[in-house]
């Protein structure tokens, strides 16, 4: 069965691509295992000298990369641009420290040497999504190649051409044939990649309920597996806050890629003495960004990346508002055969509304009234997810100890937007899913931590 990207800006099918068949997936382990072997032996420097070069080849690549995302996910061009730039950088930034983070640590026992050492697993496997279709997978593929392990690569249906775009630099950065591939399957073979042998983890960045399903299959093969599932940030804005500047960190957040970010800013918890002057300047702010074609450098919102993912965000406001939210900005679907799906700003969002409980993964604002901030702190807190946060106050020291002590999520930011960086660890708790991509925590994910003892 054929997968086909569809342009979310126009309808348009833009290529369809032969799905390979289970003996073709069978073929692709069988080839990346064999090139494992010699990749697990390789040095660091040389391992590292490639990432270097990834990272060039991105950037020799990144106006074609942009394009690429822009037709076939609507991401903004000018933002497919910084995306590109990301991953350059996270290649850079594992191969200036991988070396460290992977050093043998001496531990002193009764044995006359002992230490621990990191040994890459084998084969890694990713199921990737569509809303980052560069850096999700950069992201975990620059540590897993330099620890020295392989990896396979399941993207998203709607972005093929990424997924091809990346295995193809890899081996323009002079990585061994096969150390990466892409398989171009639907869901119904995740499983059996899963179940062979010769993978040893897994990686899903995804939805909540996508995670569970291959959490319970890892769990039954005793496999790893590290994920990286939906979020409903909370941004706290106290009433001290620079209003300002925290509502441009705010619509920001809410509006990038679209609003189609897992750690986008999606519900806006603000003290009651200020919430009508900041709902003013949100207001105002999200009116002020220009939605259209994502090939246009001006463009700060696309469309959405499907026009089934369009209906079902609609869906969710209309629900919303039919239970007492307010819609002061957007709200209703543009005409054409698109997925467009305009800034969106609801008021009045309660307990019970799909604004509150779910996410909204599009640019859809909610405001929700606290009346003072350990209200505040509880309506942040109120939610299955637990990936990302942020709180806006002019008292830094109440702001640090909120975020490090009050706020349930895998990251907490004070008076800025909430954002993944390659220096630091990335992920979430609750249904947010659990372990950690990036940084030191994100290479010792995937590696045999050993122990050696010598008398």
């Amino acid at each position: 069965m054929p997968i086909t990207s569809i342009n979310p800006a126009t309808g348009q099918p833009i290529q369809s691509y032969t799905e390979h068949s289970p003996q073709q997936v069978q073929e692709k382990i069988a080839q990346t295992q064999e090139a494992w072997k010699a990749w697990r032996l390789t040095s660091m420097s040389t391992r590292t000298a490639k990432l270097r070069q990834l990272a060039t080849v991105l950037r020799n690549r990144k106006q074609q990369l942009a394009a690429l995302m822009a037709l076939e996910m609507g991401k903004p061009v000018k933002q497919g641009l910084a995306e590109v730039e990301k991953c350059a950088r996270c290649s850079e930034y594992y191969a200036e420290h991988a070396g460290a983070h992977l050093q043998d640590q001496l531990i002193p026992t009764e044995a006359s040497k002992s230490y621990v050492s990191f040994q890459p697993l084998g084969i890694v496997f990713a199921i990737m999504p569509w809303n980052f279709p560069l850096w999700q997978v950069i992201r975990f593929l620059a540590p897993a190649l330099a620890a020295g392990n392989a990896a396979l690569l399941k993207h998203a249906s709607n972005v093929p051409g990424c997924a091809i775009a990346i295995e193809e630099m890899v081996l323009e950065a002079g990585f061994p044939q096969f150390i990466f591939q892409t398989l171009l399957i639907s869901s119904k073979q995740v499983n059996a990649v899963l179940e062979h042998p010769y993978v040893m983890a897994a990686t899903l960045t995804g939805s909540s309920p996508a995670g569970k399903e291959v959490a319970q299959k890892a769990g039954s093969l005793l496999k790893k597996v590290v994920l990286e599932l939906g979020g409903s940030d909370p941004y706290t804005i106290l009433a001290d806050a620079d209003l300002e500047a925290a509502a441009e960190a705010c619509v920001n957040s809410r509006l990038i890629n679209s609003g189609q970010s897992c750690i986008a800013a999606k519900r806006f918890i603000v003290e009651a003495p200020i919430v009508e002057a900041f709902t003013g300047l949100m207001l105002q702010k999200m009116k002020a960004k220009n939605m259209g074609d994502p090939l246009d450098e001006t463009t700060d919102i696309g469309p959405q990346a499907r026009a089934d993912l369009r209906e079902e965000l609609h869906e969710q406001v209309q629900q919303s508002i039919a239970k007492g939210a307010v819609c002061l900005l957007g709200g209703e679907i543009p005409p054409g055969k698109h997925a467009f799906y305009p800034p969106t700003l609801l008021t009045n969002v309660r307990p019970g509304m799909p604004a509150y409980e779910e996410e909204l993964f599009g640019p859809v604002a909610a405001i929700i009234r606290a009346s003072d901030e350990a209200e505040a702190i509880a309506i942040a807190n109120d939610t299955e997810f637990g990936l990302g946060s942020a709180i806006f106050t002019r008292d830094l020291e109440k702001g640090e100890r909120i975020a490090r002590n009050e706020l349930q999520s895998g990251s907490s930011f004070v008076n800025q937007l909430v954002q993944s960086d390659s220096r630091l660890p990335f992920g979430g708790i609750k249904t947010s899913g659990f372990g950690r991509e990036l940084g030191m925590f994100g290479i010792h994910e995937f590696v045999n931590i050993k122990t050696i003892s010598i008398k």
